[in-house]
């Protein structure tokens, strides 16, 4: 089976940057990690990659709030493709990609929403769940293109929303699910690739 080079983004804690990389190191993710990139100075997802000496760097992001300057993006492309990326894999990135990057790595950006999408696109999905009255959520991993949480579906997963469940309490379980989900549908493209 192909070893798919990754190149991981996020803007955040990290959570499923270091399922991943977790998954790699047992052995049962069949990728290579060759780089991790944050819009945030000091994210702790750079430190997890520290930890598991993965190549990592800030790409400062400019002056729009929710994407990168055209020249931004371009230097992002520049960058993973200097790393060998086969596959990006968005990991709490918190900026919208445009032309630049979704052409030059087309259909091969990956994303983890915590909805059972299309439901929910946007931030805090799982509160949005709980306001909705919603008996069911969960995760979603899809292809990533110009519009925000949107692109085809690859893999799902369900989770109960409890008659006690809080704002954190879902959100953790959506969180644990994340963490199996995503590392099994990288091994699949692997598998494919």
């Amino acid at each position: 089976m192909k070893r798919l080079r990754l190149g991981i983004l996020g803007s955040g804690k990290g959570s499923n940057c270091r399922a991943i990389l977790e998954k790699i190191r047992a052995g049962t993710l069949s990728a290579q990690a060759s780089v991790v990139i944050s819009d945030v100075l000091d994210a702790p997802i750079l430190d997890i990659a520290r930890e598991f000496s993965v190549p990592n760097a800030y790409l400062p992001p400019g002056q729009f709030r929710t994407r990168l300057e055209p020249a931004v993006e371009a230097e992002l492309v520049r960058m993973l493709r200097e790393a060998g990326v086969e596959l990006v894999v968005l990991a709490g990135f918190m900026r919208v990609l445009k032309a630049p990057i979704l052409e030059a790595f087309s259909r091969r950006i990956i994303n983890i929403h915590p909805s059972l999408l299309p439901k929910f696109p946007g931030l805090e999905a799982w509160k949005q769940a709980l306001d909705a009255g919603e008996k069911v959520t969960g995760c979603t991993v899809h292809y990533v293109d110009e519009k925000i949480d949107h692109g085809d579906i690859i893999a799902q997963c369900q989770i109960p929303i409890l008659p006690n469940d809080t704002a954190e309490s879902l959100h953790a379980r959506i969180q644990i699910a994340e963490h199996e989900l995503y590392p099994a549908v990288i091994n699949k493209l692997c598998r494919e690739d």
